[in-house]
């Protein structure tokens, strides 16, 4: 391979005509198959006389080539050809001086990257060298080399980091971590005072590498106090270093992401992983007590004090302005704050100081800042999506702050509650300037939920209201007409009812000119604020209807303009809240939320558009790409789904509307966009089900379905499954005339009971798609039914859950009924005996009581139990004949327990007609933490961590006996009950099943009277007795019928 060549066509890749970049990029792939490839790619990295440009282009096709062909499976994608041995072995024996020797951060990226993929592949078995060669690194008095081990020291930690019950990573801290705490301890004692970064930077390598250690177990070593000390002590450093001006930039921006700041977020991040993770004895779930508890009170009682007092000091030191503190840093500290609340322990420290960090510390944070001022003015949208949304800036210092704010209200409630409310009210009494008014009302909106199910509180907010909200509607500042809104919005959310009349119309008129404010923001909480006003109202819903098209134009062109999905959310309210009047420009709304659906879809997939190869699990974790117009797209599609609801009551006009829904359900299908498929299909579903038909223009939908399914969406049969069933429901006429058609309904249920990559979820699916044909094709798929049957018998004894074994027996059993001679003769070619096993299977799940546990299920065996009675005796297999007669007594078994089906199928249906009534009551408890006693609180989150704690377990340990071969059980049965599908149609639901029985056993008597005595005869007294009651039954349901005809 020559090296001028292939760094010649590595310069190409970068240039500004696109088509000398792409036959470079064609070339270097076509070149990549060659042996030597990779070795001469390194040696071009390595050049210090090749431009940095080229090298780095160098260095990221290593990566790619590396991520996708070092290591390939069983199957390999066409585009992979392996990395030859002696390639391999070149990367391993120069990857580490590369990097020692690096001369940018860029190319070292791409190197560190390759190095743990090929870590976590061969380490230690195929690459037994690097721990000694990364031990050298780190001794060297070269400080590049030191950089270098750390890099290498931190992928390889990476590598094994989400391992479960591995012991390479407890291995790798032994062997290197004593090393790196000496490295930093040093590097901090003797740090030059300069702008050089090569101390903070290997202090933030050496502290990332820790973190990354701790994300899941705290080894035996970290636990020791031969560990702990030392690098207790080297935090404690760290976090108290007051960094000189001299050695971190000017600017703020900049100075966060200066490697001194980024070495001081990574230690206050392994402090409060520490104590979270492993250090709360209060909160430390039980299946983690086994290997922390002991280390969790050793923590909890002596560090954990001193890094309150620590975090505490910074505190002190940065809102008295002696010292700055980057945002990170804010949020690490306020985040161990809050960890503090619920520990007995922990709160004896911050009790006494919480009113002195919610005024000093929480408010300033929620005041209006300058930083939010220059946000609201040159990104409102931004400042929207941030205030509103609590996680849409999650790590940021007013989220912590906030979050801070939350967890005094909700878990220590009798000690800080009315304190923090007090000092709201001292401020807005003392009227600051806005900035100020703006934090209290701030404070005030976020204590919403809280303040609203307070006893001693919530009768006081209709006076708070009138002299502290309503007014800043008329303030100068935009932000405060803005917050007046958003607190208006929030306790009405949270319950609040107006007992005076003329205040409420006083503030509803208020919100309405907000709505046409000059300011975006005023715009948008004014919107917010209606639609809970008009949700939560009666008075206010009649007030607006007559608006109501105004306000979803305005609704719409916010949307628009901002892409925020919480304005869905408003449009879906109002659309639920004024049906009936928005039924005249029902088509017109849907058109414009299908232009917005498709610019947003087509804006995310532009944004998606990324190399497969070139991504793994670190550039996913920590990309920032921006997933909100996906995110809003989902909700401008939730919002049609909400259109379709709303007019369902005229047939007209949802025709009409769907033949406008239809190109974004192909935009979306054509494109492959897989993050709105759910979204599309449950559009389908809901038009198609609706409709009760299927229209031409639906049916390239359905084609598309198909090569999606063959395609890349293979595992979304769950999503497609009820527009599948729609399509054979009501667009019969069309699969009968399409052979095609049927062929790919077939080919859907064979791939979901074959496909390795499917599960059994998808296999139940497969067999509900095979249902609907055989109930929904009668007579038009003799053909399909040798597969279908077959693939079936296949499924018999596979199944591992009860969901499966019904679903597949209810497959067979349709068989049956669609044809129960040519059936059971299929059955006997698939090998003797095979139809007598299954009546044997069927008649089991007969006899049980809830193994045919829906009605669905006991009418459908009732129905082929009858059609098997109506069968020429000269066509039932010998293997059947001796308990054919057991057919009768079979379909009685199931008449006994078929009424009570029903009636739990219709008190199930009122349930859940009642069920939305019943959801607003939310338990007060939930919010509020009435307890006079400063001990441990345990909450609903504490709880929801312990049940995924123990799931995990259950699950890891399900994972190594499975590895190992050994069978698993546990309490925790993989077969949940079978539940009523109350949308579920089918063509049985109109046939009477005493009657068809009636008239099945009277076929009996006539064509098969041998069998009819002995299947008559053999009856019991009881069964006899209960079999003139259903013929009793039968004949009155025929009278009835008759009567109404």
């Amino acid at each position: 391979m020559d090296p001028q060549t292939l760094t010649n066509l590595f310069s190409c890749t970068f240039s500004p005509d696109p088509n000398v970049q792409k036959r470079a990029e064609l070339e270097i792939r076509k070149l990549g198959a060659q042996e030597g490839t990779v070795t001469t790619v390194l040696q071009i990295i390595g050049n210090d006389n090749v431009d940095i440009a080229t090298r780095q282009a160098a260095a990221v096709y290593l990566k790619n080539r590396v991520y996708s062909s070092y290591f390939i499976g069983d199957v390999a994608r066409p585009d992979q050809v392996p990395i030859p041995a002696s390639d391999q072995n070149n990367f391993k024996a120069s990857v580490l001086p590369l990097i020692a020797s690096s001369p940018s951060r860029a190319i070292s990226v791409q190197l560190a990257g390759a190095l743990k993929h090929v870590v976590a592949r061969d380490f230690p078995e195929q690459w037994p060298t690097l721990a000694d060669d990364v031990k050298k690194l780190l001794v060297s008095s070269n400080v590049n080399e030191v950089h270098a081990g750390c890099v290498t020291t931190l992928e390889m930690v990476r590598a094994f980091r989400f391992r479960q019950n591995n012991d390479i990573l407890p291995k790798l801290v032994d062997a290197f971590f004593p090393t790196l705490v000496n490295i930093a301890t040093q590097a901090l004692s003797n740090a030059p005072v300069g702008p050089s970064e090569d101390v903070p930077t290997i202090l933030h390598l050496i502290l990332k590498t820790y973190s990354t250690s701790i994300l899941l177990h705290l080894s035996p070593h970290q636990q020791s106090a031969e560990s702990l000390v030392p690098w207790g002590r080297l935090l404690f450093q760290v976090v108290n270093l007051q960094i000189p001006k001299e050695a971190v930039p000017e600017d703020e921006e900049k100075r966060e992401r200066c490697e001194w700041w980024k070495a001081k977020k990574w230690a206050y991040k392994i402090l409060g992983r520490l104590f979270h993770r492993f250090g709360n004895p209060s909160q430390l779930p039980s299946t983690l007590q086994k290997d922390y508890a002991a280390f969790a009170q050793h923590f909890v009682t002596n560090y954990a004090p001193e890094i309150f007092k620590i975090y505490l000091q910074q505190i002190e030191l940065f809102v008295s302005g002696q010292a700055w503190l980057s945002k990170k840093c804010q949020y690490r500290i306020f985040t161990f704050f809050t960890e503090c609340v619920k520990p007995k322990s922990t709160w004896a420290l911050l009790k006494p100081h919480f009113e002195t960090l919610v005024s000093s510390y929480v408010f300033p944070q929620l005041s209006f800042t300058p930083a939010k001022e220059e946000q609201w003015n040159t990104d409102p949208v931004e400042f929207v999506r941030t205030t509103v949304d609590e996680y849409e800036a999650f790590d940021s210092p007013v989220s912590a702050a906030t979050s801070f704010l939350f967890s005094l209200a909700s878990n220590r409630t009798k000690t800080t509650f009315l304190p923090i409310l007090g000092f709201i009210n001292r401020v807005l009494q003392s009227k600051p300037a806005a900035p100020q008014r703006y934090g209290a009302l701030n404070m005030t909106a976020a204590l919403g939920p809280f303040i609203m199910r307070h006893p001693e509180v919530k009768g006081n907010m209709e006076q708070f209201m009138l002299e502290h909200v309503l007014p800043e509607f008329r303030a100068p500042e935009p932000y405060m007409r803005a917050v007046a809104c958003e607190v208006l919005g929030t306790v009405i959310k949270a319950g609040m009812k107006f007992t005076n009349q003329q205040l409420l119309e006083q503030h509803l008129t208020a919100v309405a000119a907000a709505i046409d404010d000059a300011e975006l923001v005023v715009r948008v909480h004014a919107c917010l604020a209606l639609t809970e006003l008009v949700t939560e109202t009666p008075s206010v819903q009649s007030v607006v209807a007559p608006q109501v098209g105004k306000v979803i134009q305005t609704l719409l062109k916010l949307a628009e303009e901002t892409d925020l999905d919480i304005l869905n959310h408003c449009m879906e309210s109002m659309v639920e809240t004024y049906q009936a009047e928005l039924l005249p420009v029902a088509a017109e709304l849907t058109a414009r939320l299908c232009e917005t659906y498709a610019r947003l879809a087509k804006e995310s997939q532009n944004a998606d558009e990324v190399d497969p190869s070139a991504v793994d699990i670190d550039s996913i974790m920590e990309s920032e790409a921006n997933e909100d117009k996906t995110f809003a797209a989902m909700g401008v599609a939730k919002t049609i789904s909400t259109v379709v609801n709303a007019v369902e009551s005229s047939p007209e006009i949802l025709a009409q509307i769907q033949e406008i829904i239809i190109p974004v359900v192909t935009l979306t299908l054509e494109n492959k966009l897989l993050d709105l498929l759910d979204n599309m299909y449950d559009l389908v579903d809901a038009l198609t089900y609706k409709l009760r038909s299927i229209s031409p223009n639906m049916w390239p939908v359905f084609e598309l379905t198909y090569k999606l399914f063959k395609a890349d969406a293979v595992d979304f049969l769950d999503e497609m499954l009820p527009s599948l069933d729609n399509f054979v429901s009501f667009g019969t006429e069309m699969f009968k005339a399409r052979a095609d058609y049927r062929q790919m309904v077939l080919d859907i249920y064979q791939t979901a009971i074959s496909s390795e990559s499917l599960g059994e979820n998808d296999a139940v699916n497969g067999c509900k798609l095979a249902e609907s044909m055989l109930l929904n094709l009668r007579g038009c798929i003799d053909d399909a039914l040798q597969p279908i049957v077959n693939t079936a018998l296949t499924v018999v004894d596979k199944a591992k859950t009860s969901a499966l074994r019904l679903a597949n027996l209810n497959v067979l059993v349709n068989a049956v009924l669609y044809n129960p001679t040519a059936t059971l003769h299929i059955m006997e070619q698939a090998g003797p005996g095979t139809a007598r096993k299954f009546f044997d299977k069927w008649f089991d799940a007969i006899k049980v009581d809830n193994r045919l546990p829906r009605v669905h299920d006991k009418k459908l065996s009732i129905m082929a139990l009858c059609t098997l009675m109506e069968m020429d005796p000269a066509n039932v297999p010998a293997s059947i004949q001796e308990g054919f007669h057991g057919i009768v007594s079979g379909a009685l078994k199931l008449f006994q327990e078929y009424p009570k089906a029903v009636q739990a199928r219709k008190e199930l249906e009122e349930a859940f007609q009642n069920e939305s009534d019943d959801e607003s009551d939310e338990d007060d408890s939930k919010y509020l933490n009435m307890n006079e006693e400063d001990d441990d609180v345990w909450d609903e989150d504490s709880a929801y961590v312990e049940m995924l704690a123990n799931e995990g377990q259950r699950l890891r340990e399900k994972s190594e006996k499975a590895a190992a071969g050994e069978d698993f059980s546990d309490d925790e049965s993989e077969d949940d009950d079978i539940e009523e599908e109350l949308g579920y149609i089918s063509p049985l639901d109109t046939v009477d099943p005493y009657v068809t029985f009636k008239q099945a056993l009277t076929a009996f008597q006539m064509k098969n009277a041998q069998g009819y005595q002995l299947a008559t005869t053999s009856l019991s007294p009881e069964q006899q007795t209960f079999l003139m009651e259903v013929m009793r039954i039968a004949e009155e349901h025929s009278a009835q019928a008759a009567a109404q005809s």
